[in-house]
């Protein structure tokens, strides 16, 4: 679905995966739903949608849409920082399974989801925008 924001319309979704410190398996669902409650607040403050969320313990799938506003890595710099500092202040005994006061591991996943069949669709919508070919590039290193 095509969002809108002051000055352009966009369609981006993302799939993130972040994992615990440790690859811990700790969340319980006591711990799942504050953190669901901690990512929609989140959300609404930085003006981005959580589509789904989902986890298996020792890691959380989010898809989630953007406004091209912010940089995806800041988004997730500002998740897990936050995040984690909550669920440390909310649930102090997470401290002695997760020693070292982090609560993700560095890194995680992002991948894009898009509307498209890949690279070599996208070029060719583009390149047929306004009814006729403007460029003919040529597809070889996607």
């Amino acid at each position: 679905m095509v969002s809108k924001a002051s000055h352009y319309a966009y369609d981006a979704h993302y799939h993130v995966v972040l994992v615990m410190k440790y690859r811990r398996k700790i969340l319980v669902p006591e711990y799942i739903e504050y953190l669901c409650q901690l990512l929609e607040e989140i959300a609404k403050q930085w003006e981005f949608e959580i589509e789904e969320f989902g986890s298996d313990g020792d890691h959380v799938h989010i898809l989630l849409s953007s406004p091209p506003r912010y940089s995806l890595s800041k988004i997730m710099n500002v998740v897990k920082g936050t995040t984690g500092k909550m669920m440390f202040r909310r649930f102090p005994e997470l401290r002695e399974r997760l020693w070292s006061h982090e609560f993700w591991s560095d890194g995680g996943y992002i991948g894009t989801i898009g509307q498209y069949a890949g690279m070599e669709g996208v070029v060719k919508y583009i390149q047929k925008q306004g009814g006729k070919v403007r460029s003919q590039r040529v597809l070889t290193d996607f």
